[in-house]
């Protein structure tokens, strides 16, 4: 999983502030919003390198691109709304969606990486905060 920490500019962190009890659902909606963003950069990207480039006829059953996908917003123990992107577990085969994920975005010993999670957070990053602003902006509106 990747994992993001932003630091918040001051006249952000006032608005929030004028929120109040209507915090927790707008932060819900932003995230969801920018978690949406980064899913399908990371879902078009993942599509693109499975079975790409391979020496022999793929095996790929699918099964990657359809454990993928974003979890609900959840609050950690420090009070931080979280939304995370990864892999469904566990595989019907008994692997790891996360272990099979790591070798495809780093290689192995005979099977060179094909990056997918570290291009897909690269490209989606103005998007996503672009995306992130505009949907803060109309929260603070309607309420």
């Amino acid at each position: 999983m990747a994992k993001v920490d932003i630091k918040m500019p001051d006249d952000f962190l006032l608005k929030i502030s004028k929120l109040g009890s209507d915090f927790d659902p707008v932060a819900e909606k932003v995230l969801k919003a920018g978690g949406e963003v980064v899913f399908k950069r990371t879902k078009s990207n993942l599509s693109a390198v499975i079975g790409k480039g391979t020496k022999h006829e793929s095996r790929s059953t699918g099964e990657l691109e359809k454990a993928l996908g974003v979890t609900s917003v959840r609050l950690d123990r420090n009070g931080n709304h979280n939304i995370k992107i990864g892999f469904s577990e566990p595989r019907p085969d008994g692997e790891s969606n996360a272990k099979i994920a790591n070798i495809l975005e780093y290689g192995k010993h005979g099977q060179p990486a094909k990056p997918f999670l570290k291009p897909a957070k690269s490209a989606s990053k103005s998007e996503c905060i672009s995306v992130m602003k505009s949907t803060f902006e109309e929260e603070v509106k309607k309420i």
